[in-house]
Formats: C-alpha cells, sequence, structure tokens
C-alpha cells in the first residue's frame, strides 16, 4: 500500500471535506471564465535546462492529480512541473454547471497562460492522460506556439469504432441519460453507490487488468468522490458529452513531436485506430505490458521510455 495511504484514512475520519493535497509544492487558485481552477506547481532546487511540464489528468468517476502523482514527484527534481486539476475535479470548482469539452479545453489553455506569467512563452512539454488527451490536443491546436511536445497516455479516439468519426462535428453526449443520472431523487445516492470502495477497487481492476492496483490511489479515489458536488462532472462524462465526435481529425492536425503510451491489459486496450497516426513523422508509440496506468505500474520503464523521446524533442531555441 502506497505510503499516503494511512494519511489519507486518517483524512477520512476527521471528515470528508478534508481532501488532501494530491501531489507535493505549492497550491495555485484562480478565478477564471471556467471557474475556480486549482493547479499545483514545484521546482527544483537548481533550475535545469528542461522547459516546464504539464501534467493532467484522466477524467473518470473520481479523477484528480494524484493520477500523475508518480511523474509529477519524479520530474519535480529536475524542472518545473505542474498538475493541473480539471473542472469538476479536485480542488476546482465542482459546482451543478455544463460540463463540456470547451470548458476542459479552455481550462488548459488558462493553465498555459499562468505558466506563460511564471517563465515567458517558450514552449513546453505537456502529458495528459486517457479522455484528457483529446483536450490536450485541441488546446494544442489553437495554441501551437505554446507546446514544444505532446505525451497521450492511454488516450481515447483510438478505438476500431473512433475510425468513422474523422469529419463529424459535436460530441456523443446522450442528454436523456445525463437527465436521468442527475434526477434529484437518486443523483447523489447513486454516485455514493457507484463511488462505494468496492465500486472504486471494482473500476481500477478493470482500468489495472489487474488486482494489484495502487492502494493509494484508491484511498485518494474515495476521498475526492465524497466532495460536495464531486458527481456533476462525472455524468457528463458517462453520458457522452466530454468525447468529440471530430478527435480523429484533431489528432490527424498535430505537427509537433507526439508520443503517445498504452497498455495491453484491462478494458482500455483497443488501439487498433492507431494505425492511423504510428506512420506519421512526428508520432511515437509506446506499448507497455500494464494496464492503462502505465506511469503507476512501470514507473521506471515509463520515465526511462519518455525521457528518451524528450531527449529527442527539438530545444525551444531549435524550434
Amino acid at each position: 500500500m502506497s505510503a499516503a495511504a494511512p494519511a489519507m484514512n486518517r483524512a477520512a475520519l476527521r471528515g470528508a471535506n478534508e481532501l488532501p493535497a494530491p501531489v507535493s509544492g505549492q497550491r495555485h487558485e484562480i478565478g477564471s471564465s471556467v471557474g475556480r481552477l486549482t493547479y499545483y506547481s514545484a521546482s527544483p532546487e537548481t533550475p535545469g535546462k528542461f522547459p516546464p511540464l504539464l501534467l493532467i489528468h484522466s477524467i473518470n468517476a473520481a479523477g484528480s492529480a494524484y493520477e500523475i502523482k508518480p511523474l509529477y514527484e519524479h520530474y519535480r527534481a529536475s524542472r518545473t512541473v505542474y498538475a493541473l486539476e480539471l473542472p469538476g475535479f479536485g480542488h476546482s470548482d465542482r459546482g451543478k454547471r455544463e460540463y463540456t469539452v470547451r470548458m476542459m479545453t479552455d481550462a488548459i489553455l488558462i493553465a498555459i497562460g499562468e505558466i506563460q506569467n511564471d517563465h515567458g512563452r517558450s514552449p513546453i512539454d505537456a502529458l495528459a492522460v486517457s479522455l484528457s488527451s483529446e483536450f490536450l490536443a485541441r488546446a494544442i491546436t489553437e495554441a501551437p506556439l505554446a507546446f514544444r511536445s505532446a505525451a497521450l497516455v492511454s488516450p481515447t479516439g483510438f478505438r476500431s469504432s473512433d475510425g468513422s468519426t474523422k469529419w463529424r462535428d459535436g460530441t456523443r453526449g446522450k442528454p436523456w441519460l445525463h437527465a436521468l443520472f442527475e434526477f434529484p431523487l437518486w443523483s447523489k445516492g447513486f454516485f455514493r453507490l457507484l463511488t462505494s470502495r468496492a465500486g472504486i477497487r471494482y473500476f481500477l481492476n478493470k482500468t489495472w487488468g489487474s488486482r494489484d492496483i495502487d492502494e493509494g490511489l484508491l484511498e485518494y479515489d474515495y476521498l475526492t468522490t465524497r466532495q460536495p458536488g464531486a458527481q456533476h462532472a462525472p455524468y457528463y462524462f458517462v453520458s457522452g458529452f466530454l468525447f468529440s465526435e471530430d478527435i480523429t481529425r484533431i489528432y490527424h492536425s498535430l505537427t509537433l513531436p507526439v508520443w503517445m503510451s498504452h497498455g495491453v491489459r484491462g478494458d482500455f486496450v483497443d488501439y487498433t485506430n492507431k494505425t492511423q497516426v504510428e506512420g506519421r513523422a512526428n508520432w511515437t508509440i509506446r506499448v507497455f505490458s500494464t494496464g492503462a496506468m502505465p506511469h503507476f505500474e512501470a514507473e521506471a520503464e515509463f520515465i526511462a521510455a519518455y525521457d528518451t523521446f524528450l531527449a529527442g524533442v527539438p530545444s525551444a531555441s531549435a524550434l
């Protein structure tokens, strides 16, 4: 079990409102067009030669910056790292409102603006997990000069059924399904049932493709789903409103160096449609013998592979 788990168990006993910080470093809160955004940052004692690195968690019932903690804590020793908590998750605004692809993309662009306030306008590296890879890719198309490279970990949009969505606009949202989830009589109760410890363990087992999950992540997932308004963004997620129909086109439009990685176990292993990008000169694809969280399961191997990719990315002065 992660060393963080006992501390989080104590926090749970004191009260669900005491959600611990998911990572170390300085916490920042800013008001924005997408509501209150929270992000974390940390820098090495001696400034390094590497540009800042922005890390973005996945979208699920219990998303938070804890999902990128291994990478954040590793890279803070050599470069400035930022961990963003997207609207509706972690310590960011979880109000009852419409959660959209536009909102998530804007949150990333706002975070980029904050990083530029700290470090100037030189391009940065960015990494996103699962569905957030779609938001990151879209942000890159809208602000290409802000990014040096993109890492997409277990990205969505590459299933065999996704190839036919290339030229469609809109999302896969089902209004009737969202209305069903948010019906006042059971909205909170159903979410509590879905995110019981047993429920979270069940879904993490599917994510890992095994029962050897990260126990610290499970405990943090439980705590974050007990926060007020925790159900609102996930209900938009499970209703399809955060999945873009045009994501294949967005991925195709990326011209910067892209590092894509995924596992081979669990429920998230259909990457049939990656053939559309794996032959492109700017795409590097790495497959790990893990589930959908390779940076937890094979941390050292993952970091070594990512570092090799970054070493081949042109420096900002050469771009």
